[in-house]
């Protein structure tokens, strides 16, 4: 909202054409969403503490989680408020790419928000049942999926087409049926992703980390995809797809970031509060979103490599115990597998993050000039 007021009066007041500039209002819509999430954030764990919105632990986790009973969840609905503020500040608003971004976080948080809620009010970890939140998920993100793909928010002549690592988008022509690439977008990228960052969510400050450094990676691949500067293509050059409009995408990646940073200042441990499904589930689905709009979905695994393993590992697990009734892992998801050696809790966090940093490097080489 704030931009297009700027745009109004940017003829009576020079100084205001600072904000057409899709960098400017990135910084911006992090700095707004890191302020709000540290300004609200200890009067929303006062509030939590005092309605006893406390996380509810597995019986048959860790030891060391006996400790972590009670203590305030249901964070991501913080996140969530500041990063749709700082977009809906800062975003064009016109943009046919932010309206499906949004919708899909807030969809996948509001889900997020009744499966704590029961999980708290019903004192047990179950919360919706499995097969009704896959509905949920998949009928959420086909409505944004459809937008995306339908709906005017990629160009017909690229919407088909598949950016490949290593591969130049300009000169291949790499296309898939509309109908079966909007299904597996849905299926592996958005609601995978969303169900991967969930499984992630298991010790203090295990998610957002990686989702911190995942969606600033991601801010630079959308400013990329989106720009044109001089009349010089970024997106050509860097042998990306060109995606209308996808700088607004920088900006709400911004806010997601900004909102993370805050966030973890109260989730890193000792956590003050947890995320809660409210927020991985939506954390996940806006960056599988995220990476369908700048078709860049491919490089999703590589940039989001520390969900890859942490779903991979939980579907092995599972998948080996129903064929021979052993596992593989201690326990899963893989953080727990370490949490069972032994290793202290500081020094897996840590690790995975520094693994996700490196994961993001990787991913940004396959995708922009490498190619």
């Amino acid at each position: 909202m704030l931009f297009h007021l700027f745009q109004r009066l940017r003829g009576e007041i020079g100084a205001f054409n600072v904000f057409r500039y899709v960098s400017t209002r990135t910084m911006l819509a992090t700095l707004t969403s890191l302020f709000i999430t540290f300004l609200v954030a200890p009067w929303f764990i006062r509030r939590a503490r005092a309605r006893q919105l406390g996380e509810v632990i597995r019986d048959d986790g860790p030891a060391t989680h006996a400790s972590k009973q009670g203590t305030p969840t249901m964070g991501g609905a913080l996140i969530i408020m500041a990063l749709v503020t700082g977009t809906v500040l800062w975003c064009d608003l016109t943009s046919p790419l932010v309206w499906p971004a949004l919708f899909v976080t807030v969809g996948y948080g509001a889900l997020g928000f009744v499966d704590d809620y029961l999980k708290i009010t019903k004192k047990n970890k179950r919360g919706v049942p499995g097969k009704l939140k896959l509905v949920v998920q998949f009928v959420v993100g086909a409505v944004a999926v459809g937008w995306l793909f339908y709906g005017g928010g990629l160009a017909p002549e690229i919407r088909q087409r598949l950016a490949v690592p290593l591969l130049n988008f300009a000169q291949h022509d790499i296309q898939i049926p509309l109908v079966l690439y909007a299904f597996a977008g849905l299926v592996l990228v958005v609601v995978g992703t969303s169900n991967c960052v969930n499984l992630t969510d298991g010790l203090d400050g295990l998610a957002i980390g990686p989702v911190i450094v995942s969606t600033f990676a991601y801010m630079l691949l959308c400013y990329a995809a989106g720009q044109t500067l001089a009349g010089f293509n970024v997106a050509h050059y860097l042998g990306m797809a060109h995606v209308e409009g996808a700088g607004e995408l920088a900006v709400f990646c911004g806010a997601i970031g900004g909102a993370g940073i805050g966030f973890l200042w109260y989730n890193t441990h000792p956590a003050q509060v947890f995320m809660g499904d409210v927020g991985a589930l939506a954390l996940g689905g806006a960056i599988g979103f995220v990476a369908l709009a700048t078709k860049t979905e491919l490089s999703l695994p590589f940039i989001g490599g520390i969900f890859v393993v942490e779903g991979l590992s939980d579907i092995i697990q599972v998948g080996y115990y129903k064929m021979t009734k052993r596992r593989i892992f201690l326990m899963a998801p893989i953080h727990h597998h370490f949490e069972k050696k032994g290793w202290p809790e500081s020094r897996i966090v840590v690790r995975f993050w520094i693994v996700s940093f490196f994961c993001a490097i990787v991913g940004l080489l396959l995708t922009l000039k490498v190619r």
